[in-house]
């Protein structure tokens, strides 16, 4: 079986002599690969472009499994260099999209979650402004 040989040779799959360590960095380079398919998916199915939270946490979770593997096992520096700092835009794109979903406002009529900085529902047409200084008089009137 020839191709048995080439496939699991010396030991070895795909030529590739593994262990923890290579498991880490091959994980690190699918995970971090994925977040491809992932935003292509999310852009095709909405006919717009879209980059969903899951592309940034995609983003952490490979770069994070590369740069351990390159710390303790490579430690190689142009390798280290190259993921020691691709958290910060990733931690805080995630920050500024759950800081704008935070921002959204329920319109207490029927409701549907209104972007920030709305003055009217988009659903309705209820005017938050209102429904909002109504909501806080009544909740300290309640106490």
């Amino acid at each position: 079986m020839d191709w048995t040989n080439n496939l699991f040779g010396d030991g070895r799959f795909l030529g590739i002599e593994w262990n923890t360590w290579k498991v880490i960095g091959w994980l690190g380079n699918a995970v971090f690969f994925s977040r491809f398919f992932l935003q292509w998916y999310a852009t095709e199915k909405r006919k717009q472009v879209v980059v969903p939270p899951a592309f940034w946490w995609l983003s952490l979770a490979g770069s994070g499994l590369l740069l351990s593997y390159a710390l303790f096992y490579r430690r190689d520096s142009v390798f280290i260099f190259a993921y020691l700092f691709t958290w910060i835009p990733y931690i805080r794109n995630l920050v500024i999209h759950y800081r704008h979903l935070d921002a959204h406002t329920q319109c207490v009529k029927c409701r549907v979650e209104c972007p920030p900085h709305s003055r009217y529902c988009h659903a309705c047409g209820t005017k938050l402004a209102e429904e909002m200084a109504g909501h806080e008089a009544g909740a300290s009137r309640s106490e």
